[in-house]
């Protein structure tokens, strides 16, 4: 987040990277929230505030993507869509859809776990966006759900159910309680979180789509309607386009918060934190400045809180990445090795698609961060065979990395590749995906098998990539850094933002490969930043 002006004001985003489809809830005097994962691993992110400006993350609610054999390769779009975030008897609930299984549910006594493995609540394609309610007031609970025409053909309009106390079945066939095209100028209706205030049941969902759209509030005094609409949240005359999907949340003192996203093209879906009243006159939410987003406010009445955002650098100690690497695909055993230094060391795992990053499961990622920044680390690439080789790549529907490779000769090189986007009409490889790499720089001696490697960052998410292969590159001397290539513009996945990713591979043949550590991996904002 931006620089404010002084500590009583907080600037958006709260959270700029991809922390898409976020949802919020509140636990006594901590507020947690979660985000999609899509097909990451660990997946469900559980991040802890106190202040709702400043977020740290805890961890994951789930370790190893179901049903197993599907995500045993990367599938960058599936997986994990918008969960939604509650706390029901003591426990923490998380319900999720995944557009090709159906309506998931996973659980646990603290936030920190241990959560249950995922449970299939309604099987069907195109179930996405659930989100459950217990109602106090007569012990009912239910469950609402959106629909993905890609999987389905069915889009624009809300499902409920009743939903048994104890989450794991519903209990009726389910109804359309709100439908899109009934409403005129509504589409794309989904993302809904449904609350129970003042005697209504509420539903605060968005349409129009993500770039596009606006934030609606729905109403009935029963569940299964009918809802009256309003839209309560839009772009106006802001620079926040969408504003799209998030969760409302109430702090001890009374103050009512809404939090939701922002599409960003190759950044994602970045996380922003608006006022929130309720309507004395008509009842309805207002959320904004009268409908508008924010772009800066007053802090929330809680505690000061120190500065603080998700981890990024990681000097690896043990030989284990922190929490806020992902995986894409489920891991294997094998590919990370722990030991008692810091770095960390990877297999250069052999597989028939090292021409394409893209189609690796092996790849461990971040996000990337929506501010300009510099990304560092250095690499050594250990005994292996010919063509094994590990870099630094940032990863979307195109990608770019810079590393070092083993010729045939045993040498290792200094290499910096590129793959164009699928909208390019690179021929399709066996494995489905979009053609070879090419070399964005001639390739360069790297005699001490070491380098530096860096990619600064700027505005939209322009790419210059740069190296130090000298002999002393592991502790910041040898030739200094000289730039690679032409600059590289990072782009999305069609609902993920690019992704800063280590890897090491090797291609098909028999016996181990060999390995590369990675050590001191640093992002550095550019832009000065004060405490939040």
């Amino acid at each position: 987040m931006s620089a404010a002006p002084d500590d009583s004001v907080y600037r958006n985003p709260v959270l700029d990277a991809d922390w898409s489809d976020p949802d919020v809830i509140r636990v006594g005097d901590d507020f947690y929230l979660t985000a999609s994962s899509f097909g990451r691993v660990p997946g469900l992110p559980l991040l802890h505030s106190r202040d709702l400006v400043n977020w740290t993350l805890v961890g994951h609610a789930l370790h190893r993507l179901e049903p197993e054999g599907e995500f045993a390769v990367p599938r960058h779009d599936c997986g994990v869509w918008a969960p939604s975030l509650r706390h029901h008897d003591g426990r923490f609930w998380i319900f999720w859809g995944d557009p090709d299984q159906g309506i998931f549910q996973v659980n646990a006594p603290e936030i920190r776990g241990p959560w249950t493995r995922p449970h299939l609540v309604k099987a069907g394609k195109g179930l996405i966006d659930p989100c459950p309610l217990w109602d106090d007031e007569t012990g009912e609970a239910y469950l609402v759900h959106a629909w993905a025409r890609s999987r389905s053909g069915v889009k624009n309009r809300l499902t409920g159910h009743r939903m048994h106390p104890h989450g794991t079945e519903l209990l009726d066939e389910g109804k359309v309680i709100v439908d899109g095209d009934r409403i005129p100028g509504w589409f794309t209706l989904e993302g809904p979180k449904l609350y129970r205030h003042d005697g209504w049941f509420w539903i605060l969902a968005p349409a129009g789509g993500v770039e596009t759209g606006w934030q609606g509030a729905f109403r009935s005094r029963s569940f299964f309607g009918p809802y009256e609409e309003k839209v309560v949240l839009e772009q106006k005359d802001t620079d926040v386009n969408g504003p799209h999907q998030g969760g409302w949340v109430r702090t001890p003192s009374g103050e009512d918060w809404f939090l939701h996203f922002q599409q960003r093209g190759a950044y994602g879906r970045v996380v922003h934190l608006q006022p929130m009243r309720w309507d004395g006159g008509g009842g309805w939410p207002v959320i904004g400045d009268h409908g508008a987003p924010v772009a800066e406010h007053r802090r929330p009445d809680l505690p000061a809180q120190p500065s603080a955002a998700p981890a990024t650098d990681d000097d690896f100690p043990g030989g284990r990445p922190g929490r806020q690497w992902q995986w894409t695909a489920n891991p294997r055993d094998g590919w990370a090795t722990h030991h008692s230094a810091d770095g960390l060391r990877l297999t250069c795992v052999r597989t028939p698609d090292a021409h394409d990053l893209r189609a690796l499961p092996n790849v461990l990622t971040q996000r990337l961060p929506a501010t300009p920044c510099t990304v560092e680390v250095d690499l050594r690439l250990d005994d292996g065979e010919p063509g094994a080789r590990a870099g630094l790549a940032v990863l979307g529907d195109a990608y770019s990395w810079i590393g070092l490779e083993r010729g045939p000769d045993g040498a290792v090189r200094l290499v910096h590749r590129f793959a164009e986007t699928a909208a390019m009409g690179a021929p399709a490889t066996p494995s489905g995906q979009w053609g070879r790499e090419r070399d964005a720089a001639p390739p360069r001696p790297a005699p001490g098998g070491r380098a530096r490697l860096r990619v600064d960052i700027g505005a939209g998410a322009r790419c210059r990539f740069s190296y130090d292969t000298g002999d002393d590159a592991g502790d910041g001397a040898g030739e200094g850094l000289r730039p690679s290539g032409q600059v590289f513009a990072a782009t999305p996945w069609r609902w993920v933002g690019a992704l800063l990713g280590l890897v090491a591979l090797a291609p098909t043949g028999q016996g181990h490969a060999g390995t590369a550590t990675f050590t001191q991996f640093r992002i550095r904002i550019q832009e000065k930043r004060a405490d939040r």
